[in-house]
């Protein structure tokens, strides 16, 4: 099938919101967003219902339909209880932010106890650190360079990613995403 789109929306203004079953976001920070492709092909295959449209359609010679803007999967994922250790969740779980100075600049991780002095790269041994406080840290101990972690780094779970994802809205947000995502603190003025 030809899928024609009205010429006057490009496609991917119009991404889809994806929720579980329970009507949760997948996830807050990426926004869990399918492609209107990916939305489409999820509701030929019935692995989601729609619960919101755009008011713009795709149509093909035997077919049209209006382009999802949120979908609900119809069988529940469970969410994994703890994350998968990577420098972006890193980056998360410490908010963007320097453990040692704040920044949010030129971000990089630091080991707190430097792996030349056995120090792991583990959840509990690495921060976030902008490269002038790690440069300045170097391969020392927290009490040789006098630079301690403002939060003491740990092995978070996705609820706080979750959490804390909610603090980074995305620059677009559908009117019709409004009733499941809850920024509502951070976007009002």
């Amino acid at each position: 099938m030809t899928v024609h789109f009205q010429p006057t929306v490009s496609p991917e203004a119009c991404p889809a919101l994806v929720l579980n079953a329970d009507f949760r976001p997948l996830s807050y920070y990426p926004l869990s967003l399918w492609s209107w492709q990916d939305a489409i092909k999820a509701v030929f295959l019935d692995r989601v219902n729609i619960v919101s449209n755009y008011d713009k359609t795709v149509r093909s010679p035997s077919f049209e339909m209006a382009l999802p803007s949120v979908v609900s999967l119809k069988n529940y994922v469970k969410p994994s209880r703890h994350p998968a250790f990577t420098r972006f969740n890193v980056f998360l779980r410490d908010r963007f932010s320097c453990q040692y100075c704040n920044s949010r600049q030129d971000l990089t991780f630091d080991h707190v106890i430097p792996r030349s002095k056995g120090g792991m790269t583990t959840w509990e041994n690495v921060v976030a650190a902008c490269s002038t406080c790690n440069l300045r840290k170097s391969d020392q101990l927290p009490s040789e360079a006098r630079m301690w972690p403002a939060h003491k780094p740990y092995q978070p779970t996705v609820n706080d990613l979750h959490q804390n994802g909610r603090l980074f809205p995305p620059n677009y947000l559908h009117e019709s995403w409004m009733d499941y995502l809850y920024w509502d603190s951070v976007l009002e003025p």
